[in-house]
């Protein structure tokens, strides 16, 4: 599995110094401050000082002297190289390598493809390209995706009734 994997994103500038917000999305949050972290432009950042704040961290990353320059960052996302990072357990998986997988039913009707995983607070949500209409999102439980399959490419959904009923795409959709 190549790629990048995203593991934390920079929110608004902290104080005058240069310190940004930093929201990590690492198994172990503290452990986003190990790697070297490439942005989508391509620019490399290291965090020199990491501490933990009431629901984000503030971040010093290094060459990242004042707040014009920490405000340029804002909603700026930090990718480390798939390779780089811990194999993971068996069971275990990155959410980058869900993306792409197909949607099955228990049954292997197929649903759909995996287009992201979000978190939008109340737990994890798998979106779903279906073949025709509005993508769907539906939550990525045991209950809801009891199977993960890397190896054959799928994943099965026992999607809550109604979910792929077929609608068609909003404007913006």
């Amino acid at each position: 599995m190549g790629g990048r994997v995203l593991v934390a994103q920079i929110g608004a500038a902290h104080g005058l110094r240069g310190e940004v917000r930093l929201w990590s999305f690492t198994e172990d949050p503290m452990a986003v401050r190990d790697f070297a972290l490439e942005s989508e432009d391509g620019r490399i950042f290291t965090i020199e000082a990491l501490r933990p704040a009431k629901n984000f961290f503030v971040a010093r990353l290094a060459g990242v002297a004042d707040r014009a320059a920490a405000e340029a960052l804002r909603n700026c996302k930090l990718y480390v190289a798939r390779e780089r990072l811990p194999q993971p357990e068996a069971n275990e998986f990155y959410h980058a390598d869900l993306i792409g997988l197909a949607a099955v039913t228990a049954d292997g009707s197929a649903l759909g493809t995996v287009l992201a995983i979000h978190n939008y607070g109340a737990g994890d949500v798998i979106e779903i390209k279906p073949a025709r209409g509005a993508t769907v999102l539906v939550p990525f439980t045991d209950a809801v995706v009891p199977t993960i399959d890397l190896a054959a490419g799928r994943l099965v959904v026992n999607p809550p009734d109604g979910a792929f009923d077929v609608r068609e795409a909003q404007p913006g959709e």
